[in-house]
Parts: structure tokens; sequence; C-alpha cells
């Protein structure tokens, strides 16, 4: 009985991993020919982080200008096909289960679809070039991201019940914060959802970070019984795979904002969801060094007059240094597969 339960729940996640490659895959050639009809083209930025003139990392990256972008709508468009036919097949009695559960994934799916429009907003007005910043700014994206993740913290303090965090050490079970929740929350949603986005500079280095993450979250999601989490987190798997498929160097096109923001903001919720917020740095841990390199950057320039790095975030730094981009994706997804089988097994092995 335990094996026949197990086999039919690995058979909805691989079924739902599968069936959201295949859809994304063979879209692809198609979204990319669209994206080329429409002139939407990445605009390599004019102006760094601190406002000055981006000059080097211009001389880096100016043979990408006008690869198409906003592939995160490929990504997270292939995501809702995928779960609109889960919810229509248990409809029909095909599968036992839809994608759409009210505690496991309605506020992923809220998530990275509401973060996904505002980076689709985001990356039109840049393309388009409207705006003193060519976008959204980013005191108002900053706001928009608090405004969603204030919305989500709240569903899962007063809906869900969620008022403390589990702690991976031994002998400590959790940490009480009681209302305290949701500004965690909120920080942990914030923080991810701009470290993905900090991220994704060259190609394939975040989709191919991002598949790890959202795998690694998928099995403790399954060890801890939350199996449609986990063929969500599938789902958004085998999606990223068929986009990385056409993301590695040289890319066909990117994802943009549309998909960086959608699934670094959906990967902290499945985090909190799965009550892992303090592992989340183990798994995620190249996104948290390209945070760090980003802040130290503009605190030693603002502070000291001087760059710590010769261009932040750390992976242009070593660019700058020499390194060919496929050597940096390829260094980096090794140091984040290494981290992310530590944070699953820390994870693993505290879980009661």
């Amino acid at each position: 009985m335990f094996l026949t339960q197990n086999l039919e729940r690995l058979s909805l996640i691989l079924g739902s991993s599968v069936t959201g490659f295949l859809i994304a895959f063979i879209l692809a050639p198609w979204f990319t020919r669209l994206l080329i009809k429409f002139k939407i083209g990445k605009q390599i930025r004019e102006n760094a982080i601190s406002g000055e003139k981006a000059e080097l990392f211009n001389a880096l990256h100016a043979k990408k200008s006008g690869t198409p972008t906003m592939g995160g709508l490929l990504i997270w468009g292939t995501v809702l096909v995928v779960i609109v036919i889960s919810r229509i097949a248990s409809g029909f009695g095909l599968f036992d289960r839809s994608l759409l559960n009210r505690k496991e994934t309605w506020i992923p799916i809220f998530t990275m679809v509401t973060c996904g429009i505002l980076g689709a907003i985001d990356d039109y007005l840049n393309i388009k070039g409207v705006g003193k910043t060519k976008g959204i700014s980013a005191k108002l994206k900053t706001f928009w991201l608090i405004v969603f993740s204030a919305a989500g913290g709240w569903w899962f303090y007063e809906k869900l019940g969620f008022t403390s965090i589990s702690v991976p050490i031994s002998g400590v079970s959790s940490i009480e914060l009681g209302w305290w929740y949701i500004p965690l929350f909120i920080f942990v949603i914030n923080a991810t959802a701009n470290s993905v986005n900090f991220t994704d500079g060259l190609d394939g280095l975040a989709s191919g970070l991002l598949i790890m993450s959202f795998g690694a979250f998928g099995i403790i999601a399954f060890v801890k019984g939350m199996f449609i989490l986990a063929a969500l987190c599938g789902v958004i798997c085998g999606t990223i795979s068929a986009f990385l498929w056409f993301n590695v160097p040289p890319a066909k096109f990117y994802m943009g904002d549309t998909g960086s923001l959608a699934l670094g903001a959906t990967l902290g919720v499945i985090a909190m969801l799965t009550d892992q917020a303090l592992t989340l740095p183990l798994i995620g841990f190249i996104y948290v060094i390209e945070t760090l390199s980003v802040i130290i950057q503009l605190f030693s320039k603002k502070f000291f007059k001087r760059k710590v790095f010769k261009i932040a975030p750390i992976h242009h730094h070593f660019e700058q240094s020499g390194w060919a981009e496929f050597t940096v994706v390829m260094r980096f997804w090794t140091i984040g597969g290494i981290m992310t089988s530590m944070g699953v097994v820390l994870a693993l092995s505290t879980l009661k």
C-alpha cells in the first residue's frame, strides 16, 4: 500500500514535470520568433546600480544587445498551462489531484503571477525606453514587492497558522515569532526575488541554479508529505529546463525581470511554506554571494570612494578578470550544486 501510494505520487510529480518541459520546449522556438517580431530585445544598461556609467559592463555585454528577452513569460506561462490541464484532467477523473491546492500551491502560484506581471511591465518599459530609469524605478519595484509579500505573509499568518520557523540545529526545534512572522516573510520574499534578479546576468547562470533550488525544495516538500507542492516544484524545474536548453551560451533569449522576479519570489514563498527559511541561504548560496557582492560594492563606493570588485554582481567581476562566460557559469553551478546538496541534507536530517 505504501509503495503503491508513493508510486502514484511520484508519477504525478514526474508526469507534471515532463509535461511542463515538453510544452515549454515545443513553444520556445515560436515564442522566440514572436519576441523578435515585436522587437522585444534586451537593452544593455547604461548606468550601474549606484548611478554612474556602466562602461565596463557595456564593454563586456554590448554584443548581447537586441537578444530577445522576457523569456520568463514562457516559464511561468507554461506552469499556468500545466496547472489548468491538471485541473481539467482531475475534473474528468483522469487524475486524482489537481495542482491547484489551497494549502500548498495557491500562494506560490499567486506570487509567480503577480511578480511575473510586475517584471513584465518593468521589462517592457525598459525595452521601450520609458521613464528616467528606463523601466520601473527601484523604489517603486520594491514597494510592489513589499505589497505582494505582505499579502502573502498575512495569509500565512492568519489563514495557514504560521507563527514560527524551524531551526536546522539538533536540540532546537523552532523559534516562535508571533506576528513578527509577517515581517520575516516580507524580508525573505524580497531578498530572494532581488538576489535571483542579481544572479541573472550570464547565459544559463540563473536558470541552472534555479533548477537546483526548486529541485531541492521539491525533495523537501515530498518528504514532508506536501506532494502537490512537490509536483509544482517539478513543473517549474521542467519548464526552466526547457528554457535553459535555449538559454545556454550563446543564449537564444533571456528570461528578463518577468522571469527572475517571479521565480525568485516564488522560491522564497516555497521556502517559507516548507518551513525552511533558515536553510534557504544554503540552498540558494550563490544568490546570497551575488547579493552580498552588490551590497559590499555599494557600501564601499559610498563610504570609502573605492570599488572592492571590478564590477558587481560578482559574476561580472570574474568576467572582467578574464574568465570566459561559460567558465563562470560552470564554476558557479558547481558551487551551487554542492551547497544545495548540503542544504537538502541539513533540511532532511532535522525533519520530524
